[in-house]
């Protein structure tokens, strides 16, 4: 029930600053999809292969036994994953629910991640955020590193460049670390007048989304 609540809020607020909606022309979306969770997983963990980091993090995936069923939300343009992410600085401070990824088809297919606390600092320096990916549909695959974010009071998104996945059920997981900043008076400790924190993903943001 926590997990549906963070997924609305999440919903209402992407859609809050979406101002194109599109439907998924072959999914109806009032009838929900159950995607089988070992197959998607294990294909993520075999797309993972070679690169350390990423088959650590599809392994604590694995770990957390968590389970999608892709429904309504899939046909937004913005598609928010079905499982949030857990950090170490969580959404309140402390370890725990942290944000989720995302799937973005406005001007490509792009893959991101929504969250705080504060907004997403512009220089991600020492950070690194990454998406894994596989078409269930076509068997394409692929990493790819979060670097887009506009800079701006209200923006709390990350993205990936526009990647060619291909039609059909993407399955991606998002993992790795993420500046995040907020504004306080400056002093000699905050100089440019914000504070910086680091989340670090312990279990990655999962999700079945379409393209």
């Amino acid at each position: 029930m926590q997990k549906l609540g963070l997924i609305r809020r999440f919903t209402a607020a992407l859609a809050a600053t979406t101002a194109v909606a599109v439907v998924f022309a072959g999914q109806a979306a009032a009838d929900p999809v159950q995607v089988d969770w070992n197959t998607a997983v294990q294909k993520l963990r075999a797309a993972a292969a070679g690169d350390p980091t990423a088959e650590q993090a599809v392994d604590r995936l694995m770990a957390s036994g968590g389970q999608v069923t892709t429904g309504e939300q899939v046909a937004l343009p913005a598609q928010p994953f079905q499982m949030p992410a857990q950090s170490d600085i969580g959404r309140g401070g402390g370890p725990g629910a942290y944000g989720t990824g995302l799937a973005l088809g406005i001007d490509g297919f792009r893959l991101g991640f929504f969250g705080g606390p504060g907004t997403i600092a512009p220089d991600q320096s020492g950070a690194r955020l990454q998406a894994t990916w596989v078409n269930l549909s076509n068997g394409r695959s692929g990493t790819e590193v979060l670097t887009e974010h506009n800079n701006a009071p209200v923006d709390t998104t990350i993205r990936t460049r526009a990647i060619n996945t291909g039609g059909g059920m993407i399955v991606a997981a998002v993992y790795g670390t993420l500046w995040h900043r907020w504004p306080v008076p400056v002093s000699e400790a905050n100089p440019d007048g914000y504070q910086y924190q680091l989340g670090t993903i312990s279990t990655p943001s999962f999700g079945a989304v379409y393209n």
